[in-house]
């Protein structure tokens, strides 16, 4: 095993304040862009996570990532977060930490290792969920991070991206806002 239960828990708990802090560097004029009309914009991205970990780790528990039972269940989460206001995605996010300690908490070994059926290949429970949620958060905290960047946040660096956090304030004898002990230096200022 490459992460315990509770190493990959605290890694969703960890992508879920991430993800809280970058949705709170966007102020509302923000909220509509996208990069092109095909893509999400910012505030359908937040809504799209505010359902899409909790869901997939249900689908992931029930085998049910094929036929009716996926359609269905997608089509009840959009419906959910498209009536959602942008506080009440990022109170989804804030609570999924909780969420994900629910539904993953009690998995045995057995139920890590049982094996489901994605779109007729045979896959393990605990792959499916690092390979479709926690990388789907890197994924999309990351395109998140980029909306944010491109709307302005110039200000936004590594920290952010990677920490969800704010980086210290700089000091005069740093002009890149890196402080020398990080460990960051100008190629990782994001």
């Amino acid at each position: 095993m490459v992460l315990s239960k509770e190493e990959l828990l605290e890694a969703l708990r960890h992508e879920t304040q991430i993800l809280v802090h970058l949705a709170g560097k966007a102020d509302p004029s923000m909220h509509d862009y996208r990069p092109t009309k095909s893509q999400r914009s910012m505030f359908e991205l937040l809504r799209y996570m505010a359902i899409m970990g909790p869901l997939q780790i249900s689908l992931i528990k029930d085998d049910g990532f094929n036929g009716p039972a996926l359609r269905a269940a997608w089509s009840e989460g959009e419906k959910r977060s498209q009536e959602m206001t942008w506080d009440q995605a990022v109170e989804a996010i804030r609570a999924q930490a909780d969420e994900y300690d629910r539904l993953l908490g009690d998995w045995t070994d057995a139920d890590w290792r049982g094996e489901i059926d994605m779109f007729g290949r045979r896959v393990s429970r605990g792959k499916t969920v690092v390979t479709l949620v926690l990388n789907a958060h890197a994924a999309y905290r990351t395109q998140l991070f980029c909306y944010l960047k491109a709307c302005g946040r110039e200000e936004l660096g590594t920290m952010n991206l990677w920490g969800g956090v704010d980086p210290p304030a700089r000091s005069a004898t740093d002009a890149e806002g890196v402080p020398a002990s990080s460990g960051f230096g100008r190629c990782c200022s994001a």
